[in-house]
């Protein structure tokens, strides 16, 4: 994956803005939760001063990553939408302490840095994005599924079964 090293402090205080499109292929740890390579990642930062006078970043990603399903294990294209914002502390104790001053869970503190390469902080954001236990909403071929379900023997007829043998 291409690095985008920049310095946060400076992106931040100068209201910067980056955007562009990255293969999934090209995010080794995205692909490691995805059934293929294949799809896209369109992201944006841009850079601001909170109220409080805090550098922060708005993190947006978008695209479509393809996911195996965890009812009928097959494949399917999964949509990513999401937005993050981040806080930048100077370090874990000033990150520590804007975290306790927000007392928001909506937005998140990390710690900055001179060279931040955003490539890492898209994909964390698109990682954060899958689901917990992939799945359609609908399964294409449910009649694996509903065979299983309609086939369902009470305990006692098994026994019943054992008896008899």
């Amino acid at each position: 994956m291409n690095a985008l090293v920049i310095d946060a402090f400076d992106f931040c205080r100068g209201n910067g803005s980056k955007e562009g499109v990255t293969p999934v292929a090209e995010m080794t740890r995205l692909t490691k939760d995805c059934a293929d390579n294949s799809g896209t990642i369109a992201w944006k930062v841009v850079g601001s001063t909170s109220k409080m006078g805090f550098p922060q970043m708005t993190l947006s990603v978008a695209g479509t990553v393809q996911l195996v399903c965890q009812r009928c294990l097959t494949p399917y294209a999964h949509e990513i939408d999401a937005s993050t914002l981040l806080m930048l502390g100077k370090d874990d104790e000033q990150a520590d302490e804007i975290e306790q001053m927000l007392d928001d869970e909506t937005i998140d503190v990390i710690v900055g840095s001179r060279s931040m390469d955003v490539m890492d902080l898209v994909e964390d954001e698109a990682l954060l994005a899958l689901p917990h236990t992939p799945k359609h909403d609908v399964c294409p071929d449910s009649a694996l599924l509903d065979k299983a379900k309609s086939e369902k023997l009470s305990p006692f007829d098994a026994l019943k079964g054992l008896k008899s043998e």
